[in-house]
């Protein structure tokens, strides 16, 4: 949170965290805005419920808006990157009273229907190898993250005993 002035609400995108807007943030703060930007729900040092029904679309909206209720508000300027952006359309759709403006980056607007956007629709318009896909699998983001750290342990090791020598 830096600076005074109209509330503007930065939304960060997959795998990001509030820390991706800092330099945003300065600027906006230098130029007369109330800047927040927060981990949303499930990153970083947010709460992080295991129900994945806590992470529908009407629950990380009504985040944001108590974001800005919390601020005293009653409306922000948002600006949303990646999955960020997509809460900001849908903030803008259901909440369009507490929307100054939006600025959408890396993430174009996707009308809102039952039947285009399942996890099933990704796989088909992009392939099995489309993140959102993969971690519907059980599991898949364990074993993803164990390789990750087997690969990370190797190489250091690697790399330590290449210093030595």
């Amino acid at each position: 949170e830096q600076g005074t002035g109209p509330l503007v609400l930065l939304l960060h995108g997959f795998p990001e965290l509030w820390f991706s807007w800092r330099h945003q943030m300065a600027h906006l703060a230098k130029h007369g805005y109330h800047v927040v930007a927060s981990d949303m729900r499930g990153y970083g040092d947010s709460d992080s419920p295991l129900s994945p029904k806590s992470y529908t679309v009407i629950h990380l909206v009504g985040d944001i808006v108590g974001l800005i209720d919390h601020f005293g508000e009653k409306q922000a300027f948002v600006v949303g990157h990646d999955w960020g952006a997509y809460i900001g359309w849908h903030l803008s759709l259901f909440r369009p009273d507490r929307v100054k403006a939006l600025v959408a980056l890396s993430a174009p607007y996707f009308e809102r229907s039952q039947n285009t956007r399942s996890p099933e629709s990704f796989r088909q318009m992009f392939g099995d190898g489309c993140y959102i896909w993969q971690f519907q699998v059980p599991f898949f983001i364990i074993l993803l993250y164990a390789c990750v750290y087997v690969v990370r342990q190797w190489s250091t090791i690697i790399t330590n005993a290449y210093i030595k020598y």
